[in-house]
């Protein structure tokens, strides 16, 4: 069978003068093109070749020598080239470029972004790609230790849980929902360090310092929001760690906005 998306070694079972036909075994019924600019010199009937399947602008499935950026099973980091009404398109190193449908966004990306994604067929057949899903397709086998610092890219937010990361764009990691992510957006690349390696291999991150380190700043923050309030917290000892952390996110955004406007004048 000839698997759209993948990588395979197939038999040349045909020459014409626009290319080479290719199959899985001789005489196979199934058989797919291999146009003439991407067929090797030399090749003849017989021979096995390497190729990736996918289908062209004209929606044919054709095979290609050209190597993909992106295969069905992986995740990988692709630039958006073009915004269009029915969705975006992407660049994953082929002549037709990637569609990646409004459905399958996790955000709504512009032009330039670079975003993790997943290569997934469509009802229609069709190779798409899709924000969504990323979370099982992560690797958890990475080299890193406990208060190692690392760079990841935050690909999905929950509620429940936090931003989740790709840890080199292939590792999978969670910045915890106490840790204020507020600030971040899909596709942007942060770096944090790491608080525990799971049993099962995915790694829990901090983008705080040590508590010894932070306390300079923590201590900022509260006078910032003393001043906010004119020397009142906006909430008690007995309030809840979500109205907590809004209530200082909300200044701290307050003050980072500002400070932005004054360093433009």
């Amino acid at each position: 069978m000839i698997r759209l998306g993948e990588k395979q070694e197939l038999i040349v079972v045909k020459k014409v003068e626009f290319g080479v036909y290719l199959a899985e075994t001789e005489g196979a019924e199934e058989k797919v093109l291999l146009p003439g600019r991407r067929v090797p010199e030399g090749i003849k009937e017989g021979d096995k070749i390497e190729v990736f399947i996918y289908k062209d602008s004209r929606d044919r499935i054709i095979a290609t020598t050209v190597e993909p950026k992106l295969k069905m099973g992986e995740v990988t980091v692709l630039r958006v080239v073009s915004v269009q009404k029915i969705g975006a398109f992407l660049d994953w190193g082929l002549e037709k470029d990637l569609f990646l449908p409004y459905k399958e966004q996790s955000m709504k990306v512009r032009e330039g972004d670079e975003i993790l994604v997943r290569l997934y067929i469509d009802k229609s057949k069709r190779l798409c790609a899709s924000m969504r899903g990323l979370y099982e397709m992560l690797s958890t086998d990475s080299p890193y230790k406990g208060g190692e610092t690392i760079h990841g890219r935050v690909y999905e937010f929950s509620n429940n849980f936090g931003a989740f990361i790709a840890v080199d764009d292939k590792y999978s990691a969670l910045l915890p929902r106490h840790e204020d992510h507020s600030y971040l957006r899909i596709g942007e690349v942060l770096e944090a360090k790491i608080v525990e390696v799971k049993p099962d291999g995915k790694l829990t991150l901090t983008v705080r310092d040590r508590a010894y380190e932070q306390i300079g700043a923590d201590a900022e923050q509260v006078l910032e929001i003393l001043d906010q309030y004119a020397g009142v917290l906006p909430f008690t000892d007995k309030a809840s760690p979500e109205i907590i952390m809004r209530e200082t996110r909300t200044v701290s955004y307050t003050h980072l906005r500002a400070h932005e406007t004054l360093s433009d004048l």
